[in-house]
This record gives C-alpha cells, structure tokens and sequence, in this order.
C-alpha cells in the first residue's frame, strides 16, 4: 500500500500568475509614495514581498506527495547545515551548489523554497538579522531559475551548470551589496556604490568559484542520487500527474 500522502490538486495554481501580476501592481503602489520620499530600503522590501508570495503560492498549490516533502525539507537541512562549517570561509560555501541541484531535478517551485528555507535554518546558527530576508530571497530564486532552466544548456550540460554556478554567486553577492548600500549609505553616489562593489569583488569571485568547484565535483554524483529517489518514491509520476 503507498503510504504517501497528496495534496489535492487545487485549480487556483492556474491563476497564480495573473495573482503575481495583482500582487506586484499593488506593491507598485504602495511603493511609490516611499519611492518619493527616498524610503529606498522600503520600497526594495515591497518589491521581494511581492515576488516572494507568489512563489509560495505557487509552492503550496504544486501537487506532492509526503515523500516529495520529507526529501525537500532533508535538502534545505543539508543546504543550512552545509554552510556553518565554512562560516570561517567568507563567501565559500556549498549552500548554492545544493540549491541549484534542487531546482534542476525538482523543479522550480522546489528550488525556490530549498533556497529560502536554508538561508532562514543556517541563520539560525550564524545569527539571524535585517540581512535574512535578502539571503532568503536570493538562494531562492536561484533555486527558481535553476528549476526553469533544466532542460536548458545551464543545466544539462557540466560547463553550462558550471557557468551557471558562477554567474549565480556574483548575482547573489551583489543582491547582498545592494542590501548593504540601502542600509548604509545615506546619499546614493556612484563613488560609494562602487566601492561598496570593489570592496566585495574577491568575496563575490570567491562564492562564484566556489560554486564551480562544487558542480564541477559533486553534480554528476548528486543528480544521479536525486532522480534515483524521484524513480524509487515514484515522484516523477506525482510530477507528471501534478501539471
């Protein structure tokens, strides 16, 4: 008897994008009164928000069963946990690396709350702060694009998932800069922006090869186990059924 357990498919997955469209509309509006009064820090936190829930939604309403669930919240387990033993190691970690796997074999959705749930668990440990919600926003939707470009060269291919390891962790890394520039500069001014982004080059190209590293290394190995569970729990019928 299959003891999984699937939530029932629920007709508003379909309007999930048009409720995206809706969301961003009203942040847009909400946003604009602080975007004239130079409440930039605001305005960027109405923007996430709005990408954010949608994403979530759409999470919710995806159709999975208990096995599916329990292998996802493993991997955000692993992606937080993976990432304290580095602490020392600025920028080195291999939190992206399983993320990016996660989107690829389990799609975007997944990707995207594996993402999210490592940077808000691994915070838990490293401390916690203003910071959490940009780490949370950018490791998931990297785990997002990586679920929308599985079938796609960045994937498929071991130079394209390379390739997009290390543009994921400069992409990463300067979401963080602009955190840093709203919170700390009081007048925007290119001379400060720049520098806030020189300061951070080496930390940036250090968190982009590593992720070269660890795809280089583990990503063959790690895809294999991961569609090799998705057969064995029957998670690609699930998949399939669920579109």
């Amino acid at each position: 008897m299959d003891d999984s357990v699937k939530t029932p498919k629920r007709k508003g997955r379909a309007y999930a994008w048009p409720a995206a469209f809706l969301i961003l509309f009203i942040a847009l509006l909400l946003a604009f009164p602080l975007f004239i009064q130079k409440h930039y820090l605001s305005v960027s936190l109405c923007l996430m928000a709005a990408s954010f829930l949608p994403l979530m939604i759409r999470f919710e309403w995806k159709k999975m069963s208990g096995r599916e669930i329990v292998i996802l919240a493993v991997l955000g387990a692993v992606a937080a946990l993976s990432r304290v033993p580095f602490a020392s190691l600025p920028s080195v970690q291999p939190t992206t690396f399983v993320v990016i796997l996660t989107g690829a074999v389990f799609g975007a959705e997944s990707g995207f709350a594996v993402g999210a749930l490592a940077a808000l668990v691994s915070n838990i440990f490293l401390g916690q702060g203003p910071w959490t919600p940009w780490q949370m926003y950018g490791w998931g939707m990297i785990g997002w694009i990586s679920g929308l470009l599985r079938s796609s060269f960045f994937i498929k291919n071991s130079f394209g998932r390379g390739l997009f390891g290390f543009l994921s962790g400069f992409a990463f890394n300067w979401l963080m800069n602009l955190w840093v520039i709203l919170t700390v500069l009081d007048h925007w001014n290119w001379k400060g922006i720049a520098a806030i982004y020189g300061a951070s080059f080496f930390f940036d190209l250090a968190h982009a090869l590593s992720n070269v590293f660890f795809l280089a290394v583990f990503s063959n190995s790690w895809m294999k186990i991961l569609l090799r569970m998705k057969r064995k729990y029957g998670l690609l019928e699930a998949e399939s059924d669920g579109k």
